[in-house]
This record gives C-alpha cells, sequence and structure tokens, in this order.
C-alpha cells in the first residue's frame, strides 16, 4: 500500500539533532505531558567555508540570505511549511487569522523550519511540542506541531497512510487481520516519532473503525502492546467539533451561516453552524445542529461496488445517503441563511480534496493550492460529472486520486451529492485539514501555549 502522504520528508525538515531516543515500546498515552523544553528544530547553520576572496563572501552571504527567506514545502496532503489559507480561485486574499483573532488558526508557513536563523532556532528550542493522531477507517494521520503565532501553529513533522482498517468491517461487523496488521505497522512509525520528542501534550484518537467494531477494543490493546501507544476511542459528538475547530481559519469574518462536513471512511459528521449572532473565540460554539451519518467513503463503496460504478448505482448510492439525512431532525437550522450569498459548504475529506485536485488539473497533488480553494456549484457539477464518466483505470491514472483512492472516490461523490441536495450553496470551500489540526489548536489553547509565548517574546 502506497502513501499519498508518508511525512518522509518531514524527518528532513523538522526533525532535531537533539530529540530524544525512542524509550522501547513504553506507552504513549493520551495527554502525555513531560517537564522537558520541546524538540529543537533541525538548523541548517553550516555557512559554507570562507574564502580569502571579499567578493566571494558576498555572495556567500547573499546566497544564505536568500536561503533563509525561503519556505521549504513538502509536496503531499502533509506539506511541513506553508500557508494557512492558500490560494485560492476565485482568489481571495490570504488570512493569518480567523475572524475573532483566536485560536483555531492553522499557521505551518511562518517560519522555514530548517532556517539558518539562530534566533528563530532558539525561540523553538523554548516552545513547547504538540501532537495528534487520527485512526480512522481510511488513514492514520500524524502531526506534531508548536505554537506559533496567536492562534496558529508551525507543523514540524507528520505521517499519514491509507490503512483501510475498516475493509470488511460493513459485513462482519470485525476488523480483519490483514487490516489490523497494516494500521499496526503505520502507528509504529507514529510511536517512534512521537518517543523521538518531548511531547507537553497530545491526544490520539481512533473514530468509526475501532468505534463500532466487536474487536475494537482487543484491537486497541494490541496496539499498545506492539506500538506503545494508547488510543483513544472518541464518540460522534467529539469527531464533528473537532473537525469544526480544525477549519476556523478557513471561515471568513462575514460569514453567515456554513455547513461543514467531513466525509471519513466509516462515518461522515456533519455541523451546521449560525453566524448570524456576535462572533466568539471559538467557531465550534456556534454548532446548532449536527449528525454522523454511519456511512463513509469504504463502507459505501462495499456495499455498492467501488470499481465498476454506473449512473443506476451512483443514484442509488446517493439514494441511500439521502434517506439517512431525511432523518436528521435538525437539518433546517440554517433555512434562514441558505439564500445568502453568505452562506457556503466547508468540507473536510479526501473525497472535496480530490475533486478539487482533478479540477485544478494538477500533476501531482499539492496541498498548498487545494487547501482553502474555493469552487462554485458548477465546477463541482462539472468534476462530479467527470468523475463519473471515468473507468476505474481512468481514476488510477489521475495523480490526486491514484490506485487506493480509485475505488473510493465515487463513494465520496454520491455523499457529497446528497449533502448538496439537502443544503444548496453556490459556493463550496474546501479544507485539507481537520481532526487534527481541531485537536492541536484545543490542546494549545487550554494548555495557554500562545499566552506563555506571548509572555516570552515581552521579555527582553
Amino acid at each position: 500500500m502506497t502513501d499519498r502522504n508518508t511525512g518522509a520528508r518531514a524527518l528532513e525538515v523538522g526533525v532535531s539533532g537533539e530529540a530524544a531516543k525512542p524509550a522501547g515500546n513504553a506507552a504513549f498515552s493520551v495527554d502525555h505531558r513531560s517537564d522537558g523544553a520541546s524538540a529543537a528544530l533541525a538548523g541548517n547553520g553550516q555557512a559554507g567555508q570562507a574564502t580569502n576572496n571579499e567578493n566571494a563572501k558576498g555572495k556567500t552571504r547573499k546566497r544564505r540570505k536568500r536561503k533563509r527567506g525561503r519556505k521549504v514545502f513538502a509536496r503531499d496532503g502533509e506539506a511541513l511549511a506553508q500557508t494557512a489559507t492558500a490560494p485560492t480561485e476565485p482568489a481571495t486574499p490570504p488570512k493569518n487569522q480567523n475572524a475573532s483573532g483566536q485560536p483555531g488558526v492553522v499557521d505551518q508557513g511562518d517560519a522555514n523550519p530548517t532556517s539558518t536563523s539562530g534566533v528563530r532556532r532558539h525561540h523553538a528550542n523554548d516552545l513547547p511540542v504538540f501532537a495528534a493522531l487520527d485512526l480512522g477507517t481510511n488513514n492514520c494521520r500524524l502531526l506534531v506541531a508548536i505554537p506559533s503565532r496567536n492562534g496558529q501553529f508551525r507543523v514540524i513533522d507528520a505521517f499519514s497512510r491509507i490503512v483501510r482498517l475498516g475493509e470488511g468491517l460493513s459485513s462482519t461487523g470485525r476488523l480483519s487481520g490483514p487490516a489490523m496488521d497494516r494500521a499496526v505497522e503505520a502507528l509504529k512509525i507514529c510511536g517512534d516519532k512521537l518517543r523521538s520528542r518531548k511531547i507537553a501534550r497530545s491526544r490520539l484518537i481512533a473514530t468509526e473503525a475501532c468505534r463500532s467494531a466487536e474487536n475494537g477494543a482487543e484491537f486497541l490493546e494490541r496496539v499498545e502492546r506492539e506500538a506503545g501507544l494508547k488510543l483513544e476511542i472518541i464518540d460522534r459528538r467529539t469527531e464533528a467539533r473537532l473537525a469544526v475547530s480544525g477549519c476556523g481559519s478557513l471561515v471568513e469574518r462575514d460569514t453567515q451561516g456554513v455547513v461543514l462536513f467531513d466525509i471519513g471512511g466509516g462515518s461522515s459528521e456533519i455541523a451546521l453552524i449560525d453566524l448570524t449572532r456576535r462572533r466568539s473565540a471559538r467557531l465550534a460554539n456556534h454548532i446548532v445542529s449536527w449528525t454522523s451519518l454511519p456511512v463513509g467513503v469504504v463502507s459505501l463503496a462495499e456495499r455498492f461496488g467501488g470499481k465498476t460504478v454506473t449512473r443506476e448505482v451512483f443514484a442509488a448510492m446517493i439514494d441511500d445517503v439521502a434517506t439517512r439525512l431525511n432523518a436528521f431532525e435538525g437539518r433546517h437550522r440554517l433555512n434562514h441563511v441558505l439564500a445568502t450569498p453568505k452562506f457556503h459548504l466547508l468540507g473536510t475529506s479526501g473525497t472535496v480534496t480530490t475533486l478539487a485536485g482533478v479540477h485544478l488539473d494538477l500533476e501531482r497533488y499539492d496541498r498548498r493550492r487545494v487547501d482553502g480553494l474555493w469552487m462554485d456549484s458548477c465546477s463541482v457539477d462539472l468534476m462530479v460529472e467527470k468523475l463519473l464518466g471515468w473507468d476505474f483505470q481512468q481514476r488510477v491514472a489521475n495523480p490526486c486520486i491514484g490506485a487506493d483512492r480509485a475505488d473510493l472516490v465515487l463513494a465520496g461523490c454520491a455523499i457529497l451529492e446528497a449533502i448538496r441536495a439537502v443544503w444548496p450553496a453556490n459556493r463550496l470551500r474546501v479544507a485539507d485539514r481537520g481532526l487534527r489540526e481541531g485537536i492541536l489548536s484545543e490542546l494549545m489553547a487550554d494548555n495557554g501555549a500562545w499566552q506563555d509565548r506571548r509572555k516570552r517574546v515581552a521579555q527582553p
């Protein structure tokens, strides 16, 4: 199973030469605390050998200066240093803060993690390190970050791998042996990354697959035993709230209403957000209704088929999801803003990021261009129609889909179409962020990380 976002280059960018060595198989538990300072960012302090020629020295300094100002990007969905709100099409000015200027903004481009600047390296050494891990039905994802400007953080390490933990779950009710093996191997890598750093606080979560599987608890015991990680199974309400917290910076100041949806592998979370009243610090405080559908791309594709999807099968998928949405009693809570231009959809999932990548005709997936992208309703229609017109091999050949997602993407599109039918919107904003970013924002806010950082900056 190949990775779309392996995080392989993260080690080159963010791993400290002073990081603590792995501590064997000791369990790394939720809300783990450490009294030590955070691991240092790797600096590129080698300035090169000086020459006796004064002009050569000047050129060397200029090259070094340009290098310090250059941002380092890791391709794939886990870019380690990039802007919080990527350039969008149609363009909107990049924003460094949410409407309230409060926690919830993800800053992954505040500074080059490999900067030669001794000052930045010193500040990074003094900052606490936070970690968030999300084991879902389809993916295993990890983010490690330090707080930066108020309400923002800088990612210093990341990992993401498609493990398909929920493969076969919808028919058997149990996690299969091969699926658990894949997940454990990915979690071992995450465990090594976490133990290589002094983590101030972390939260390691598992979602729908572990929630619904008969052997979910048994599997987590194996994870603790073999990977040294103690995972927490969160409920659907918490999952929806964290998704909202992670996407707060993508909701603009004048927005009046948003339907945020997270199409997962085994479930789909939907939150209705009413912003017609005074906006508070946390976007999650404005959730007026939410639901979690027990259907995601893996479970829907397994029931209807994902490789060969005719228009009749696609319509049946949409009807299945629509029936579930019709049972959601709170779906009308945003009717008063649906017809206004200040209402939009906000999608955080592989489905919408894939659509965005196809829409942009990317030669390879680029998170910087996808995260924060606006798509109008006609563009979404065209992309869904395009994918529906492709056969399985054509979907595999697309660089933004690939073999790992080719049999799941149309199931995701069916869930998206059912959502759009209930909450029609002229605009959809794409978020390549979600639960992990929400976890990090909440951990840092609750830990007073940004207040502590302001105090350090204010000190002479």
